[in-house]
């Protein structure tokens, strides 16, 4: 095993998701990722209490892992992507993108692969 890393990012990008997810794990890698895919569900004001929930699970896949992966389809972070990113900053944890800028100092997934 060469690591634990949690994937994070919108979960409308379920098929960038696992194209990520199988590289990483043929590479040897235990990937850890949301476990709901219902995005627009989560996003209604009944489904507030689960939405929450799922985040806070989520942020224990993130303190689980020694890496993330931020699954940014068309460069797009929303806010709790965004949170995720912070979070795991503040724990010492790298972080790749599937997406770079070159003008950013981001590291690409793909490192991870070699």
């Amino acid at each position: 095993m060469r690591g634990i890393v949690t994937l994070c990012g919108s979960v409308r990008f379920k098929d960038a998701f696992d194209k990520v997810n199988r590289e990483l794990t043929l590479a040897g890698y235990v990937v850890l990722q949301p476990g709901i895919w219902e995005h627009a569900r989560l996003h209604e004001t009944y489904a507030e209490e689960e939405k929450n929930k799922l985040d806070e699970l989520h942020l224990d896949k993130i303190n689980m892992s020694d890496s993330i992966v931020v699954v940014n389809v068309g460069d797009y972070v929303g806010r709790s992507t965004m949170q995720e990113i912070m979070f795991a900053k503040k724990r010492g944890k790298s972080i790749f993108w599937v997406n770079t800028r070159e003008d950013s100092k981001e590291t690409s997934w793909r490192k991870m692969l070699k």
